[in-house]
């Protein structure tokens, strides 16, 4: 009777080294004749102290390589193999002899009597399942808050040389809904995925070839494909190999054509697979799975500080690195001063350019900190703003909520939150110096004591002339500080 993988059955095989002669030195070999099943035979030999390992051996009458179907999801090569079933049932063994001449097979029914969870009480088993006693099964999911999760490259390679998502970096796709529940007793593997798996472009054309058609863009590019797993699966894991094997076709969520993973790494915390991929051929990908309860987004402590800036723009090496946001092409950190007299007589100055942009300005991020509002609150630059601007010119604007559509003769500071991305406005402190003189240079104070208390803060805007018109408008600044 043939039992392919019965109740989802399993085997751990080890392979022994060919003992036979070299099928080089057997004259029937030599003759290049092709062998018959009737020249073939092999031994099956219980373990004496446990009858669910079994040692097949090959007795063939002719010489050559031998190859093994072990009825159970497993196979192996070499004169003789040992394979474990946990589990009873009758199993469909295949041996196949490949000599000069060709190959033939013969197989046999084995019978395993009884059970044997003893067989499954093994360190990758139970990191896999949660053990025999885990009754609801173990989840795995992609380790989607830490980088390399996901990955290509040459599937002879040791790492994914080619391409290595970042943390999050597939968000926007099915990849991250994929969850894998593997269950000891049974050996049953339950998948659910939302209604989509993820693939490339070679892997959208082999799932319509199957039946897979409808396939939609997601926000990371390549492809989120309809597809329903079944109610259960089953899986197979070679210790000694170190494989596992997903039945009936599965996948872990990406699509590249096999269900038949490398197991890199598999402790507790840790399931790290690779796969060589049927869709692309020389290509592997690279997955690490984590438990789904410890799959938690990090929290990152980012430290607040005192740390003063300050920036005269007289030296090439930067003190403070500003950012330009849609500046000019004019810009210059190290301009000669237009009007070396008055309060700043310096050298060097900042060649501020405005374009017709509706949000024009330069900022600085702290990167690694937030801004200790409490030990320094004050931030100091000296500016002068030229009357050859036209001050006087109506310009687009961004929007109906904005009512100024000139440009301004201003300043303004903003402390800004750039965790918040494109909202970082939403939270924002401002301070405007307007209505300022034009053709002198000014010193200017922005006190932002009143928010002392806050700790979000991490970057420093700079804009002139105000925001949300297409004014253009050329400006100047030095001396930047900030401190108590």
């Amino acid at each position: 009777m043939k039992n392919i993988f019965k109740l989802g059955t399993l085997a751990l095989i080890s392979l022994f080294a060919i003992t036979a002669c070299n099928p080089q030195d057997s004259s029937d070999y030599a003759l290049g004749e092709m062998p018959t099943s009737e020249q073939l035979d092999f031994t099956v030999t219980p373990s004496a102290t446990k009858p669910n390992v079994i040692e097949f051996k090959n007795t063939s009458k002719i010489a050559g390589v031998a190859t093994w179907d072990l009825g159970n999801n497993a196979k192996g090569k070499g004169e003789s193999i040992t394979a474990e079933y946990p589990f009873k049932g009758d199993y469909t063994v295949t041996m196949t002899l490949y000599t000069k001449g060709g190959s033939a097979s013969i197989t046999k029914t084995l019978n395993i009597a009884n059970d044997d969870m003893s067989l499954l009480n093994t360190p990758m088993y139970n990191a896999l399942t949660g053990g025999a006693s885990n009754l609801a099964g173990k989840t795995w999911v992609f380790d989607q808050y830490h980088d390399g999760h996901f990955g290509v490259g040459p599937v002879a390679d040791t790492k994914p040389s080619w391409w290595s998502c970042p943390a999050e970096g597939k968000s926007k796709s099915c990849l991250y809904s994929q969850e894998f529940t593997f269950t000891q007793i049974g050996v049953k593997m339950v998948w659910k995925n939302n209604g989509f798996v993820y693939t490339n472009e070679n892997g959208r054309k082999k799932l319509a070839e199957l039946g897979y058609t409808n396939s939609v863009v997601p926000g990371d590019g390549d492809f989120d494909v309809a597809y329903v797993p079944k109610a259960a699966y089953t899986f197979s894991l070679n210790e000694s190999a170190k494989t596992l094997t997903l039945s009936d076709g599965a996948f872990f969520g990406h699509y590249a054509g096999t269900s038949t993973y490398e197991i890199i790494k598999l402790t507790e915390d840790e399931l790290y697979l690779k796969c060589a991929s049927t869709t692309e051929s020389g290509n592997g990908w690279w997955y690490r799975f984590i438990p789904k309860e410890k799959n938690v987004k990090p929290v990152i402590v980012i430290p607040v500080k005192a740390s003063p800036l300050s920036e005269d723009f007289e030296s090439a090496t930067k003190k403070v690195n500003f950012v330009y946001d849609n500046m000019g092409p004019l810009v210059d950190p190290f301009y000669s001063n237009p009007a070396p007299i008055g309060v700043n007589t310096s050298s060097k100055v900042f060649l501020y350019q405005k374009t017709s942009a509706f949000y024009s300005n330069i900022y600085f991020d702290a990167k690694t900190y937030k801004f200790d509002l409490t030990e320094q609150n004050k931030i100091k630059l000296k500016v002068y703003l030229p009357s050859y601007n036209d001050y006087d010119g109506i310009y687009d604007v961004a929007g109906s909520w904005i009512t100024i559509n000139k440009l301004q003769h201003q300043v303004s500071v903003k402390l800004q939150d750039s965790s918040l991305g494109g909202n970082a406005w939403q939270t924002q402190t401002e301070v405007v110096k307007a209505n300022l003189a034009t053709d002198k240079w000014i010193e200017l104070t922005f006190d932002f004591s009143s928010v002392s208390t806050r700790q979000d803060y991490d970057r420093i805007v700079i804009q002139f002339g105000g925001e949300g018109h297409a004014a253009p408008g050329i400006f100047f600044l030095d001396d930047f500080s900030f401190s108590k």
